[in-house]
């Protein structure tokens, strides 16, 4: 037996053994964590006719907070002991070093998927971000709703929020994770974990927006990175980066040979005096 065809049997045993290994992991997850995730549901629609209350108690519906402007949703509860606040700490680190700015440029809609919070908790969980937040449009901007189980299921389904609650502790198991929805309340992306590059949300929110609230900066930035869905990231496009180093080298070639006849004339004509 050749030593290529060891290793290549090696290989395929480590392989099958990674899988396997895998798959005993899958399947020995707890019980209460088999159905809980974050599954992408790009160009999904949020049902705009959904019925929450906001902070101050009154009756809103979610197409109501949505006019021209993109918008980041976080589904968390208030009285988590630890995930959701890390989720909004994430996004509230993220959003203070944005130009952008909330209640003018983009929107934040955060609702409670417990249905036994009431307004008085989203009141006292605002006050405490737009504390944080700092500017005055964030008052405008920044909605913390609470709602009817039917509806938060609802809403936390159409985006692929799949979250189950422990009546042992009396808390919900869920995903870390917000969305960037479009004005018209389609899912444009999804940014996992706890911790968000202010860059990338920076550009998901420009895509959200067609390019409305763009600078020239932006868009040449769209043009190098592209979004990859499987880590919620946007990536280098190092063929988009090409062409542009490739134009910018044109443009360097052209403007040198312009300025070297431009001096050889003006030389010439010293010269010819």
């Amino acid at each position: 037996m050749t030593q290529k065809i060891q290793i290549g049997i090696v290989g395929l045993i480590a392989f099958f053994a990674f899988h396997g290994l895998f798959g005993q992991l899958q399947n020995t997850r707890p019980e209460g964590l088999k159905n809980v995730g974050l599954d992408q549901k790009l160009n999904s629609q949020v049902p705009m006719d959904l019925e929450f209350s906001d902070s101050t108690g009154r009756s809103v519906l979610l197409g109501d907070l949505f006019n021209e402007r993109p918008v980041i949703l976080t589904l968390v509860y208030y009285e988590c002991p630890m995930l959701c606040t890390m989720v909004l700490n994430g996004t509230l680190k993220a959003i203070r070093t944005l130009e952008f700015t909330v209640g003018e440029d983009f929107d934040i809609v955060t609702v409670s998927i417990d249905p036994g919070e009431t307004p008085g908790l989203a009141a006292e969980k605002k006050a405490q971000y737009l504390d944080s937040y700092r500017r005055e449009s964030g008052s405008r901007g920044w909605y913390f709703l609470t709602g009817e189980e039917d509806q938060i299921r609802q809403l936390a389904d159409s985006v692929g929020f799949r979250y189950e609650y422990n009546e042992e502790t009396d808390q919900f198991a869920h995903a870390s994770g917000i969305m960037v929805l479009t004005p018209q309340g389609r899912v444009a992306r999804y940014f996992y974990g706890i911790d968000y590059s202010p860059r990338d949300l920076r550009l998901g929110l420009v895509e959200a927006a067609s390019e409305k609230i763009a600078s020239p900066v932006d868009q040449l930035l769209l043009f190098c990175y592209h979004y990859d869905p499987s880590t919620g990231k946007y990536r280098l496009a190092i063929f988009n980066l090409l062409r542009v180093a490739g134009v910018l080298t044109l443009i360097g070639i052209g403007w040198l040979i312009f300025y070297l006849v431009r001096k050889e004339r003006r030389e010439g004509a010293v010269a010819q005096t």
